[in-house]
């Protein structure tokens, strides 16, 4: 299994808006992207407007075409946000039981032989579960189940789902507070699962006949493929260190062993680690050669950049500035979308919140 070189932890504290340039933060030694090596890359300029106001605990982002579907965590709630930034209800998603992080969580869209559908994540009264449902101009279908039976708890649920490039429906599924399952083969906890449509095992997986994909998390919540199709996720970690993780097929990342950057040669390292105050990551999109990480504790958007020899280096946004950051996607017309969760019991919910936001995204300069 080939290792990256690694860049170590990032504890930037600086405050940066959307007004102003600044060089990646990376560790002692360790020069950041310049220009000539980030061809294509961006980072935000201006400052950021509302899209949507007035959600609850929205969860997730899904850009369809021409239209958007935010997940609303705790009451189950589908919202269909409109031109204009109003929402309408598309549905609520049958058998969603909210309890602390748990609820309705991530979201996923295919359109394939058989028409479109949308995926959604989920805390059930049993379990943590993959459903879909199919989706007409607007509205639902009859769900259907995918996939049953990952561990659920109050905390470290996970949820992200996303398609690859490859067509496979790929889910991150926490430890649901219980570490030893992350290290566990026979359980689909602590793991990042891949799967088809229909949530089945692909034959060409790491292990014949497993769900898991990669191994050793605590709590991953944001996935996104770069240019090249290469899978990046981003976890929270216990006390000490959050990471940001270049995922190979059946590696092993190490919790609940280790956490953050150790050199244990049994497992693969983090590429970039943060302090959990700085980040605490949840979604991942990677627009325009730039990966960009929503903060929940570290209330800031995260603009990472990977150089090509595997090292990487990181820009905080509007640090403080709108609270918790839960998700993040690619707008229209080149810009960034992120979504705040301050409605969630742990934030500090301010006049409109939550609200979906907007941000102008440029070529990246060297300050």
């Amino acid at each position: 299994m080939r290792r990256l070189l690694l860049v170590v932890g990032l504890t930037a504290t600086l405050a940066l808006t959307g007004c102003g340039v600044a060089n990646p933060v990376t560790s002692p030694g360790t020069p950041a992207p310049t220009p000539s090596e980030s061809v294509g890359q961006v980072q935000p300029a201006g400052h950021p407007f509302d899209v949507a106001t007035g959600l609850t605990a929205p969860w997730s982002i899904l850009r369809i075409s021409d239209e958007t579907l935010i997940s609303q965590r705790d009451d189950g709630r589908i919202l269909r946000v409109a031109s204009d930034g109003s929402t309408t209800e598309v549905g609520v998603v049958p058998d969603v039981a909210f309890g602390g992080e748990g609820g309705l969580l991530g979201l996923a869209y295919l359109a394939d032989g058989d028409g479109a559908w949308v995926y959604a994540y989920l805390t059930s009264a049993t379990d943590n579960r993959i459903v879909r449902m199919p989706y007409d101009d607007g509205e639902f279908g009859e769900t259907e189940v995918v996939l049953t039976g990952l561990a659920k708890a109050g905390n470290h649920n996970g949820g992200r789902i996303a398609f690859g490039p490859d067509g496979m429906l790929y889910a991150t599924v926490g430890d649901a507070a219980a570490p030893g399952l992350a290290q566990d083969p026979a359980s689909l906890n602590g793991k990042i699962l891949r799967m088809t449509p229909e949530g089945d095992v692909p034959d060409d997986n790491p292990t014949p006949g497993s769900f898991v994909y990669s191994l050793g998390h605590r709590n991953p919540q944001g996935l996104a493929w770069d240019a090249d199709g290469q899978l990046w996720a981003a976890e929270f970690g216990q006390n000490t260190w959050d990471e940001f993780n270049r995922i190979e097929p059946g590696a092993n990342y190490g919790w609940p062993v280790v956490e953050g950057q150790t050199g244990d040669p049994r497992f693969v390292d983090p590429v970039l680690q943060w302090a959990t105050s700085d980040a605490s990551p949840s979604g991942l999109a990677y627009v325009d050669g730039t990966f960009f990480l929503a903060a929940l504790k570290g209330e800031r958007v995260w603009a990472i950049y990977v150089a090509d020899d595997g090292t990487a280096g990181a820009t905080p946004w509007f640090v403080g500035e709108f609270g918790r950051i839960r998700d993040v996607a690619a707008g229209p017309d080149g810009s960034l979308w992120f979504l705040t969760n301050n409605t969630d019991g742990r934030g500090d919910p301010r006049d409109g919140d939550d609200r979906l936001m907007q941000v102008r995204l440029v070529p990246l300069v060297e300050g």
